[in-house]
C-alpha cells in the first residue's frame, strides 16, 4: 500500500502569506478545469473525497494543502492548485487567482515539482502552455498527466503519449543538468492516466513518492 493512501487534508489558503511555514517538499497539482485534476489527486490516494470539484467549474480558486505522513514522520504536502480556463469567474477574481497560482508556483521553495493535468484530447491549451512558461525558470520537474485516457482508442492513445513526450523532450532543460547524458532523468516526463480504468495510477504513485522522498520500507508497509 502507497502511504499516499494516508493522505489528509491538512489547510486551504487564498493569500500567499496563508501558505504554511513548513520545510517539508511539496508536490502541486495544476490544470485546467475540467482536466481531471480531482478525480487524479482522489484516485492517487485511494480517496473518493479527498478533493473535491466543484458543479460550477473555476469555483474552487483557493490552495488546498493534503499532508502525507506516517506515524509521527511528515514527507510532505500534495498541494492543489486552483483550476484554470474558465471565462465565468470574475475579472477581479480570476486576476487574484492566477496572481496566487503563478506566485505560488515561482516563490515556493519547497517546492519539488509540478504534476500537470492535461485532458488527453485537448493537451497543450494556451493556458497549458503558459503554465509550463511560469513554471519553467524554477528549474524544477514537470510531469504531465494525460487524463481520461479511457476515452481515447489504444492508437490514438499511444500517438498522443508520443507526441507530448516529444514536445516536452524539446523544452530546453533549466536544472542545470547536462541535456545530452543518458543517464539523467529526463526534467520533462508525460504518462498516460485514467481514473475509471485506474490507467497509470501505479506510475504515478511512484513519481510521487520518489518527489516526496519517501523510502521504499515505507512505500510497502501495509
Amino acid at each position: 500500500m502507497s502511504l499516499l493512501h494516508q493522505a489528509r487534508f491538512f489547510t486551504t489558503v487564498n493569500h500567499l502569506r496563508d501558505l504554511p511555514p513548513t520545510a517539508v517538499p511539496e508536490v502541486a497539482f495544476a490544470g485546467r478545469s475540467n482536466a481531471g485534476k480531482s478525480s487524479a489527486l482522489n484516485i492517487l490516494c485511494n480517496q473518493k473525497r479527498l478533493a473535491f470539484s466543484s458543479k460550477t467549474p473555476g469555483r474552487t480558486q483557493h490552495i488546498n494543502y493534503f499532508e502525507i505522513a506516517h506515524l509521527e514522520h511528515l514527507y510532505g504536502y500534495l498541494v492543489d492548485l486552483p483550476g484554470y480556463g474558465y471565462a465565468e469567474v470574475g475579472g477581479g477574481v480570476k486576476v487574484h487567482w492566477q496572481q496566487l497560482l503563478g506566485d505560488y508556483l515561482v516563490q515556493r521553495p519547497q517546492l519539488r515539482g509540478l504534476v500537470l493535468v492535461m485532458d488527453s484530447r485537448r493537451p497543450f491549451t494556451d493556458l497549458d502552455c503558459e503554465l509550463i512558461d511560469w513554471f519553467m525558470p524554477t528549474g524544477r520537474p514537470i510531469h504531465a498527466l494525460l487524463t481520461k485516457a479511457d476515452k481515447l482508442t489504444r492508437q490514438e492513445a499511444t500517438n498522443v503519449l508520443r507526441e507530448t513526450q516529444k514536445r516536452l523532450s524539446a523544452l530546453p532543460r533549466t536544472d542545470g543538468l547536462p541535456s545530452d547524458d543518458p543517464t539523467v532523468a529526463p526534467q520533462f516526463t508525460a504518462q498516460l492516466f485514467s481514473s475509471l480504468k485506474r490507467t497509470g495510477v501505479d506510475a504515478a504513485q511512484r513519481m510521487l513518492e520518489e518527489w516526496l522522498a519517501i523510502p521504499a520500507r515505507e512505500k510497502a508497509k501495509k
